[in-house]
C-alpha cells in the first residue's frame, strides 16, 4: 500500500511521535495550522469517516478516549478536533486521521 501514513506507522518515514499505543498513533504536523497541531491515526489502514463500520469502530472510540490523554500530556488546556472525509472536504491523505489543534484563541474559527 502506497499510504504515507502505513509508512509513517511502520517507521519507514520519519515523525515526531508524540504518543503511540497498540492501535494509535500521534505525531506533530509537518505543515501545522495552529501553534500546535497533532494527527491522531489508526495504525489500522481506514480510508476515511465513510469506511467506519461495526468492524472498526471501536479504533475511533479509542482515538477518542486517548486524545484527552495526549491533550493532557502536551499541556493543551483547550482544543479542537477536526476529520475531513474526502478530498473535497479537505482530506489530503486517505487514512482516517484527526487533527488536535490548540495553542492560540482558535474562538469560533472552524479551521
Amino acid at each position: 500500500m502506497d499510504c504515507i501514513f502505513c509508512k509513517i506507522v511502520n517507521g519507514e518515514i520519519p515523525s515526531s511521535k508524540v504518543y503511540e499505543d497498540d492501535k494509535v498513533y500521534a505525531f506533530n504536523d509537518i505543515n501545522p495550522q495552529s501553534d500546535r497541531h497533532i494527527l491522531v491515526i489508526p495504525k489500522e489502514h481506514i480510508c476515511c469517516a465513510n469506511r467506519i463500520d461495526e468492524t472498526n469502530s471501536s479504533l475511533v472510540a479509542h482515538i477518542f478516549e486517548v486524545i484527552p490523554k495526549i491533550a493532557a500530556q502536551e499541556g493543551l488546556e483547550f482544543y479542537r478536533i477536526i476529520n475531513n472525509c474526502g478530498e473535497k472536504a479537505g482530506q489530503t491523505v486517505m487514512h482516517l486521521h484527526f487533527h488536535i489543534l490548540s495553542g492560540e484563541n482558535l474562538g469560533e474559527r472552524l479551521v
